[in-house]
């Protein structure tokens, strides 16, 4: 069975930018700006980007900003942290939802 993610296809992702080129430029260009110093370090957004690829589970992302974050100082305690973080946030998310099943479920009581 072959695996649907592969580390390699990584690198092919600038081909996302063949057919559109002014899309793609317009998105890198943004994306670029986007992970510059800032308000927060690179290693803070780094962090972040490492935290949100765990909560949207983008392999592609764990792979992209784990390397981003060493290349910018973070170790792996701090990762650790931030994909903590993460799963906190998306747990508390399917948690606080269930607030409307009991909405539901009290609107439908007799």
């Amino acid at each position: 069975m072959s695996e649907y993610y592969k580390a390699e296809d990584l690198e092919k992702f600038a081909t996302m930018g063949e057919l559109a080129p002014e899309l793609w430029d317009k998105f890198m260009a943004y994306y670029g700006a986007v992970f510059e110093a800032g308000a927060l370090t690179k290693r803070e957004k780094a962090l972040i980007a490492l935290a949100v690829a765990h909560a949207v589970q983008c392999p592609y992302c764990i792979d992209a900003y784990t390397h981003s974050c060493l290349e910018n100082g973070a170790n792996e305690e701090q990762m650790t942290e931030a994909v903590h973080v993460a799963c906190a946030l998306r747990g508390g998310a399917s948690l606080v939802h269930g607030v409307q099943m009991k909405n539901i479920v009290k609107s439908l009581e007799f």
